[in-house]
């Protein structure tokens, strides 16, 4: 009976490391995954900060021309009130 129940113990304990085993690379496959989805998380807020930088860039330059539209337009202002007040004065 001794080599039964040493026999048993040792399919016994193999079951238990082949499950162990499938436990951890199921555990490895969902790391991998979370892995893969926390790189494509990554790729997408790349993309985004891609987009938002391209977008601000736009942006700046919009406003720098309307700065600068509007500094034109306050010098034309200030011309045509000096024009008015030197017409007024005569």
């Amino acid at each position: 009976m001794s080599g039964d129940t040493t026999l048993k113990d040792a399919i016994g304990r193999l079951g238990k490391a082949v499950e162990a085993l499938e436990a951890a690379a199921e555990d490895r496959l969902e790391k991998e995954r979370d892995f893969a989805e926390a790189e494509a998380e990554v790729q997408r807020m790349g993309a985004d900060r891609a987009r938002l930088a391209q977008e601000i860039d736009k942006t700046e330059a919009r406003a720098e021309r309307l700065a600068e539209v509007n500094r034109e337009v306050s010098r034309r202002l200030v011309a045509a009130m000096e024009t008015i007040r030197a017409v007024l004065d005569r």
